[in-house]
């Protein structure tokens, strides 16, 4: 047999050899389709090709080329293919003549329309090789003009991903026959039809590869075109945005992914700035779209996929579009944070969801719905130990203490949570408040917002204001400047459900929403109800001080009666005979802002001393007389910033003081009598330097000599009084005369206004927080019709009444007496004087002892009375700070942020525009003061207490309605969006929007006091009420 076989072979090749003229097409064929081995077939078909480069007459030669070319399309394996492009090579090379012949027009027609459908990937590789073996001529133009018109039928035909590779491939080789004029857009759109219809033909590694081939190779082109044609870019992304928002069954592929990577980034804000004001993009459109953009997290070679995504969810979040942003997020959230497994696409991944998470701040949904996830996410990422795992890491452990910072009360669920990332690295809580609050949805400027205030932004301070309900301003900064006293804040928030203490739990109500709602501005009028003034006229100014007051009195009462209550209902029903009843308990106004002050009174015969001790929460401080403004008690309470000592024991002095207690008590010199205060002083208003105080021997001396002229000076003083009392009244007209000139707000040279900083006066007439403390802790002389009752003479005597504080407060109020009843004209009026704010107070007490207090509030008045004018506030964090080391527990602490709070209106400002607000601003002064006792100094700072700055965990029912309000608000934002939009898109001409309207204007420019929008007074909110 195999001799038979050898002899067959042999009369092959003399046959192939001899057959010049004969059908050497057929031989070929023949010898291909046999059974014979691989190596005697290639021996064969060199003999044949051989033959072929030889000359042939036409008809043989176009019989090779037909072979060639049925091999090369049809081939069943490796060799016919290659039998046929070498076939097709040799006809090609010595038979160029020939070849235009057979692969003309017709020919190629004939290839690309063979069969059914779309071409196959072989017969365009046929043609691809054709075109490159063609001569140039009519007949190649005849070829190239056809191919124009076919390859944009190809395409439309939605060939698979090997077929339009093919076509990127040959288009990429010969770029003469890419269709021209309006066919190419329309090429190109199709290219993304055809790419979202892409399949991956088979599993495993070696297939995925082969389609992520091809599919970038579509891309490609995609990007040559643009780049030859910009103009073709945005009609593709409206196709691409067709394709991805159309409501097929079967989603459209994730190789559309590798035509993000091409599109220039210049072009982001434009592009989605467009789509997301798309009226004719229905939601239901939007969210498919986003909802399949973010699966494209997948594709390994997806570049700035990321960014795309992140820009379009914060164009939703720009026009409100919230209820779009919420189902995506809960519905991929858990598919983008399964991508960390994989290190290709993990920094796409990370990045969308650091995104998702930090905007979603309305409700715990999105985070809790990957606590299940985290741990063994954490485990794995440990195991890679590789750097992009422990760069994931570390930010996911920092995500994650930004949700449980942000969403307190469920230890529970964090308990695995933060096991699992115990041992990473735990932000400090200024940079989770800065994540927190740089990429809410509601913190997203809204391009309506400068012309539509209810579409106005969360501040960027991630404060929330109070809406002013007609003059309540003063409730307004008092409550703010009470939410920013942290200890405080904690202690409302902390209020069990079940309480008799209703007042206090609207109070925490008002405060949780402060701290966790999405709103820009919330409506305290449920709690400004319950806490009315008795006595205060309905939508009139009233006194933030007085009802400071009223409020902390309130409070307190109330939590007394339901202590009481309390044990009562518990001894009740109890079945024990009746304990002891305990012994009353600090109630939290007590704990916060009570303090006590003993008075003294010794009579000036016989020198029995009486005593009495009384609680406090406030303390007021009057304005002492001119002659007593440069005379300081050495070692008194406030100091500078700089060069603050350790004061000395003071001696006792008369205090006037506004507490529970007692009654309230005003100074006489409070009251215009012999020596009035400056009343509407324009001219000499500024802060007073550290270096304007006596120094300690000189006061000793004045001091001596006061105690010897005693009564002296008192006779001097009566008899000066008739004779000043016409110069009085002609200042006093002055005074009057320059306060109407205020209140008209005129700019010339006389009157110093906004914007016009003013030297402060180095003379006597400065004024400071020192001299009123040191006036209120003087010693006062009780005579005349003030005589005191001593007991032990039975008569009325003249006395010494002088006060000493015996415990002070964790939190020290100061109020500024500045409104004062002037006996002439019958007309409550005020004292404009600046007086100069220290961060540092040092407050003495009994026995020697002094507490250190520092800032962190101040209420200025806007006006020129007490009934009229304007309040807001300056506040910082008021809470338990680390204990100054040694040597520093003199020293104001580090400037902390300092924020305004102008009604609706909160904005980032410094301690330097607490100082100054007055010297820029005369009508704007300070009138309560909040001070927080540095840790360490207290009564109330045991070490087995430390005061802790987190959020305290809030009740299931408070959470659930902050949630409920946050999803409100965003659905009410959303459709004010829509509605506003709709009206703008309406108009006959679009004006340009917010020329005017200056949304970032620094406070200092003008008033920041001021009732204008600017100023705070805000814009018609969605409110949420109180």
């Amino acid at each position: 047999m195999r001799k038979l076989r050898l002899r067959k072979l042999q009369s092959t090749e003399e046959l192939a050899s001899e057959s010049s003229a004969a059908a050497m097409d057929k031989i070929l064929e023949a010898v291909v389709m046999s059974s014979y081995p691989a190596s005697v077939k290639q021996g064969l078909v060199r003999r044949v090709l051989e033959a072929a480069r030889q000359p042939l007459d036409r008809e043989q030669c176009l019989a090779l080329l037909a072979l060639g070319a049925r091999l090369y399309v049809d081939g069943a394996d490796e060799l016919p293919r290659r039998v046929g492009c070498q076939l097709l090579h040799v006809a090609g090379r010595h038979h160029p003549e020939v070849f235009a012949e057979f692969f003309s027009a017709r020919r190629v027609l004939r290839l690309l329309q063979g069969g059914a459908g779309p071409p196959s990937p072989r017969a365009l590789a046929c043609v691809q090789l054709g075109l490159q073996l063609l001569p140039e001529g009519p007949a190649a133009e005849e070829v190239f003009a056809l191919l124009r018109r076919e390859v944009l039928r190809t395409v439309c035909e939605r060939p698979g991903p090997a077929a339009c590779a093919q076509v990127a491939r040959l288009l990429a080789r010969h770029p003469h026959c890419l269709p021209e004029g309006p066919h190419r857009l329309l090429f190109c759109q199709q290219l993304v039809r055809s790419l979202g219809r892409f399949r991956c033909p088979a599993e495993g590694e070696e297939g995925a590869v082969e389609f992520l081939e091809q599919a970038q190779q579509v891309s490609g082109l995609l990007a040559q075109l643009w780049r030859a044609q910009p103009a073709a870019i945005l009609p593709c992304l409206k196709e691409l945005f067709a394709v991805i928002s159309g409501t097929e069954e079967e989603p459209p592929s994730c190789a559309l992914a590798s035509v993000v990577q091409h599109l220039p980034l210049e072009l982001m804000d434009g592009v989605v700035r467009n789509l997301s004001n798309d009226d004719s993009v229905t939601d239901s459109q939007m969210l498919t779209a986003v909802s399949r953009m973010i699966d494209w997290v997948s594709w390994p070679l997806g570049k700035n996929i990321d960014k795309w995504i992140i820009a379009l969810l914060k164009g939703l979040a720009a026009v409100k579009k919230f209820s779009i942003l919420i189902e995506v997020s809960l519905a991929k959230i858990e598919k983008v944070f399964s991508k960390l497994l994989y290190p290709i696409v993990r920094g796409a991944a990370l990045s969308i969801l650091k995104y998702m998470l930090l905007t979603f701040q309305h409700s715990h949904e999105a985070f809790h719905l990957l606590l299940p996830h985290i741990p063994p996410m954490v485990t794995s990422l440990l195991k890679e130990d590789s750097n992009s795992g422990t760069s994931c890491l570390e930010q996911l452990a920092e995500l994650v203490h930004c949700m449980v910072f942000r969403f307190p009360g469920f230890p529970d669920l964090y308990e695995p949570v933060m096991e699992a990332i115990k041992d990473l690295h735990v932000p400090n809580e200024d940079r989770i408040k800065q994540l927190l609050g740089q990429d809410a949805w509601t913190s997203q400027k809204s391009e309506l917002a400068g012309f539509y205030p209810r579409l106005m932004a969360k501040s960027d301070t991630g404060k929330i204001g109070l809406i002013n309900l007609g003059n309540t301003c003063y409730v307004n900064s008092i409550l703010q400047a009470l939410f920013m006293a942290s200890d405080f804040r904690h202690c409302v928030l902390r209020l069990t459900e079940n309480n008799s203490q209703p007042l206090m739990t609207k109070l925490q109500w008002l405060f949780a929403f402060l701290e966790h709602s999405q709103r820009p501005a919330i409506s305290p009028e449920n709690f400004l109800s319950a806490s009315w003034t008795p006595w205060f006229s309905p939508g009139a100014q009233q006194d933030c001080s007085e009802y400071l007051k009223y409020l902390l009195d309130r409070l307190h009462e109330e939590e007394k009666t339901g202590t009481r209550i309390c044990q009562k209902l518990k001894q009740s029903s109890s079945l024990s005979p009746p304990e002891e009843p305990p012994g009353p308990s600090s109630t939290s106004v007590e704990k916060m802002f009570g303090g006590k002050i003993v008075t003294r009174i010794c009579c000036l015969r016989c020198l029995n001393v009486s005593s009495r001790e009384e609680a406090f929460t406030d303390l007021s401080l009057a304005f002492p007389p001119p002659e007593r403004c440069h005379r300081h008690r050495p070692g008194s309470v406030v100091l500078p910033a700089e060069g603050v000592g350790a004061p000395e024991s003071p001696p006792p002095s008369p205090a006037q003081v506004q507490g529970r207690a007692g009654p309230q008590r005003q100074r006489k010199h409070c009251v215009t009598g012999a020596v009035p205060p400056t009343v509407l002083d324009l001219g000499g208003l500024g802060s007073q330097g550290p270096g304007e105080q006596s120094q300690e021997e000189k006061v000793e001396k004045e001091e001596e000599a006061e105690k010897e002229k005693g009564t002296k000076e008192e006779v001097q003083k009566e008899e000066e009084e008739g004779r000043t009392r016409e110069k009085e009244e002609e200042e006093e007209e002055k005074e009057v005369g320059e306060e109407k000139k205020v209140e008209k707000g005129e700019n010339d040279s006389a009157s110093p206004g906004p914007g016009t900083h003013r030297a402060a006066p180095s003379g006597e007439g400065s004024r400071s927080v020192l001299d009123l403390v040191n006036y209120f802790l003087s010693p006062e002389r009780l005579k005349e019709e003030n005589r005191y009752y001593c007991e032990s003479c039975a008569s009325l005597q003249e006395a010494e009444k002088v006060v000493e504080l015996s415990q002070g407060p964790r939190y020290l109020i100061l109020t500024l007496l500045r409104f004062s009843f002037d006996l002439r004209t019958m007309r409550r009026r005020k004292i404009l004087e600046d007086v100069a704010v220290p961060l540092l107070l040092r407050l003495p007490l009994a026995g020697g002892r002094a507490q250190a207090y520092d800032l962190c509030s101040v209420v200025v008045h806007s006006g020129v009375s007490s009934e009229s004018g304007h309040y807001y506030c300056y506040a910082r964090e008021g809470g338990a700070r680390p204990a100054p080391s040694l040597g520093t527990a003199d020293r104001p602490e580090p400037e902390h942020q300092w924020y305004l709070f102008n009604d609706t209106r909160v904005s980032f400002s410094s301690f330097e525009s607490v100082s100054n607000v007055t010297s820029f601003f005369p009508k704007d002064t300070a009138y309560v003061l909040f001070y927080r006792q540095r840790p360490g100094e207290g009564p109330e700072a045991e070490p087995g207490s430390p005061r802790v700055r987190t959020e305290p965990a809030l009740h299931k029912d408070l959470m659930e309605a902050i949630s409920r309000d946050n999803i409100l608000f965003l659905q009410e934002q959303e459709k004010e969006a829509r509605s506003r939009a709709a009206y703008i898109s309406a108009l006959p001409g679009s004006p340009c929007w917010g020329r005017g309207f200056d949304e970032d204007k620094d406070e200092d420019e003008g008033s920041p006091g001021g009732c204008s929008p600017a100023g705070g007074s805000g814009g018609d909110f969605h409110r949420l009420v109180f």
